[in-house]
């Protein structure tokens, strides 16, 4: 199978140590990836398109998603919330980085494993959902944090990233340098699966440039690492890395910089009234009760 074949989330193969690693590098960075940041401001664009005005905005995994000040701006009203990837056992270290900074916030954190049901009218993640390492089982636990007519909006990075990477990769023989991502859609039946009602995706490439391709590996690195179990298992060398750049070099634009793509892929779904599905013996949890008999209400023609 190519390296650059999308596969669906339950397919992916993973390293899981390597894949650990490279997820706690990136929440320990001081600052979120300037990629972030652009990709959540053309994200931000399209919330006039939603007509939802919610009560409380959860910011999924908020340290990397470079998103609160868009959306403080988009609902001024909305209590915002910080949701972060951190376990149990870490919440209880001392604070260091980004969660230190988070916790001088007037905003609620609150860890992902803690988000109570029906917990937002929207949930937002900018540039997350590639970094789970179970992205149906994020979507199941963003379905279980949203209320009934919520909102969930996303971005995350598209097969078609680094396209210029994996080719200097593929001349070179060395194997994947990325682990495969998700096409858009199997996300959109992945949401289904998971619950949501109308899913819409859409995808874009961004093509970033720099002067350099040291200039190019630094940033690449803020970005993530390679998790594929496939990957070199040594360590490289000072060779390695020049023939590296040497490869990437031939990958100049019309203005002699080095170009690397991104595929962005965007999807937004509603969460529907919970339906059980019918067997001679039907439980269905008091929650569930109460949101589908909310949303009956809300279905019947007022009387004339």
């Amino acid at each position: 199978m190519a390296d650059h074949e999308a596969l669906p989330s339950a397919a992916r193969p993973i390293d899981p140590a390597a894949f650990r690693r490279v997820n706690e590098r990136l929440r320990a960075s001081t600052e979120p990836p300037w990629l972030h940041g652009e990709v959540a401001r053309r994200m931000a664009e399209r919330l006039p398109l939603v007509k939802l005005q919610p009560q409380r905005v959860a910011d999924w995994w908020a340290p990397l998603g470079a998103s609160g000040d868009l959306l403080r701006r988009a609902y001024p009203r909305a209590a915002l919330v910080d949701v972060v990837d951190v376990t149990a056992a870490e919440a209880t270290r001392p604070a260091a980085g980004w969660w230190q900074r988070l916790l001088r916030q007037s905003r609620e954190v609150l860890s992902d494993d803690a988000v109570p049901p029906a917990f937002c009218q929207l949930l937002w993640s900018n540039m997350g959902l590639h970094l789970a390492p179970d992205i149906e089982g994020l979507m199941r636990q963003w379905r279980r944090a949203l209320a009934v007519d919520g909102f969930l909006m996303f971005s995350t990075l598209g097969p078609g990233t680094l396209a210029e990477l994996r080719e200097v990769y593929r001349l070179l023989g060395w194997g994947p340098p990325m682990a495969p991502l998700v096409d858009m859609h199997d996300l959109g039946d992945m949401l289904v699966h998971a619950g949501f009602a109308d899913p819409v995706m859409d995808q874009e490439t961004i093509a970033l440039t720099w002067p350099t391709a040291d200039a190019m590996l630094a940033e690449l690195r803020s970005l993530g690492g390679n998790a594929d179990p496939r990957r070199f298992a040594g360590l490289r060398t000072p060779r390695w890395r020049a023939e590296l750049a040497e490869g990437l070099e031939a990958h100049r634009d019309a203005q002699g910089r080095v170009k690397l793509s991104f595929e962005i892929v965007y999807g937004h779904a509603f969460c529907p009234a919970p339906r059980p599905r019918l067997a001679e013996q039907t439980t269905v949890s008091v929650d569930d009760m109460r949101a589908m008999v909310r949303a009956g209400r809300k279905s019947v023609p007022p009387p004339r």
